[in-house]
């Protein structure tokens, strides 16, 4: 009994482990990186890249960070983690906010429409959990880890990934395989059902794939 009780806390906390890792404030920044790291991009300056990652970071990351920790400190939400659908109605609108901000930006300094593309699906996929948020639970957790994945998809299939073709479907594997592993452990801990897990990964899969497919 106790030896079972041990393995079942140590799932919980691989699970907590797994989402925090892979928490939709740090998968933007993980699908920049790669994105500067194996499409055209990678002929820029290594500070140039760096540069545009550390304002993204600080953007899409550090900001809502931010912002979440000034709600939670003056009480509009009670838990960081947001388990209760109505306490992430506020940070759902700044964090579209935040992505908005962050579009213009790579606007500004005149990136590649498809990296600007891919910034604005994120956003797309931001204002849509929003919407949907004010009457039903949808995991943002997916929608940032899809997204990565759409992001790798696109790229390859524009023909922009200035890697080999088999790294290139590794990396689309791995992405799969993560998005696997994220939504079990996001069931796991009961944090969301399977339908909303779906919803979730449908969001960050389509939106930017559609915007950077359609318009980048």
């Amino acid at each position: 009994m106790t030896s079972r009780i041990s393995k079942i806390r140590l799932l919980d906390e691989l699970a907590k482990f797994i989402s925090t890792v892979l928490s939709p404030l740090l998968t933007p920044s993980y699908g920049m990186f790669m994105a500067l790291s194996i499409s055209p991009k990678v002929l820029d300056s290594t500070g140039a890249r760096i540069k545009l990652l550390v304002i993204f970071f600080g953007i899409t990351c550090v900001l809502p960070m931010a912002t979440i920790a000034v709600l939670h400190n003056f009480k509009f939400i009670r838990d960081k983690r947001m388990i209760k659908r109505e306490e992430r109605l506020i940070p759902y609108i700044t964090g579209t906010i935040y992505y908005a901000v962050a579009v213009w930006y790579l606007a500004y300094t005149h990136e590649p429409l498809w990296l600007v593309m891919l910034c604005a699906g994120g956003a797309l996929a931001c204002l849509f959990s929003t919407i949907v948020n004010l009457k039903w639970k949808i995991s943002a957790h997916m929608a940032g880890m899809a997204g990565v994945l759409a992001m790798l998809w696109q790229l390859d299939a524009m023909n922009l990934e200035v890697i080999s073709p088999a790294w290139m479907m590794l990396f689309i594997v791995v992405a799969i395989m993560l998005c696997g592993v994220l939504g079990t452990a996001r069931l796991m801990l009961k944090r969301h059902d399977v339908f909303q897990i779906m919803a979730g990964f449908l969001n960050g899969l389509l939106c930017v794939s559609l915007m950077m497919r359609l318009f980048g």
